[in-house]
């Protein structure tokens, strides 16, 4: 002899809510409230090297003074870096090599990229040697901007 034993609960019906507003960001736009509040040095450009955000630390390391001041501006050319060669003189860096640098190469490649960045300062006579890391960030199965980090080599 089986015994069988029944209960009988409420449906679930789900709630409805209104989205949160993050819901409507985009994925860059995420990346870039995460960025401008992060304690890593770190940046997002687009696919045209506009700076979209980047953190304190990141512009203070590389000497782009306010970060607010630095979003919205070419990130290279007569924008915000100048990048300089690796010799002794620290001579202007070609356009191919600019080309190589882990941000735009993430773009240009859409992969992961990593590589030294040698940047002039803004007084002139110190430069800085960084390792950068930089993964593209995709919209609608395109690149639209990537992701770096920095760390300085001392």
């Amino acid at each position: 002899m089986a015994h069988v034993e029944l209960s009988l609960s409420g449906a679930f019906v789900p709630q409805a809510r209104t989205p949160a507003e993050s819901e409507f960001l985009s994925n860059v736009e995420r990346w870039a409230a995460t960025v401008a509040t992060s304690v890593e040095p770190c940046l997002i450009i687009d696919v045209a090297t506009t700076i979209l955000a980047l953190s304190p630390s990141c512009s203070e390391l590389l000497g782009l003074g306010k970060p607010a001041d630095a979003v919205g501006q070419p990130l290279l050319g007569d924008g915000a870096l100048r990048l300089i060669d690796f010799t002794a003189g620290g001579g202007e860096l070609d356009e191919p090599e600019v080309e190589k640098i882990p941000p735009l190469l993430a773009i240009r490649s859409e992969r992961l990229a990593r590589g030294l960045m040698r940047v002039q300062l803004d007084d002139g006579n110190e430069h800085l040697t960084v390792d950068a890391i930089a993964t593209p960030l995709i919209a609608a199965n395109q690149v639209v901007a990537s992701l770096s980090f920095f760390a300085p080599v001392r």
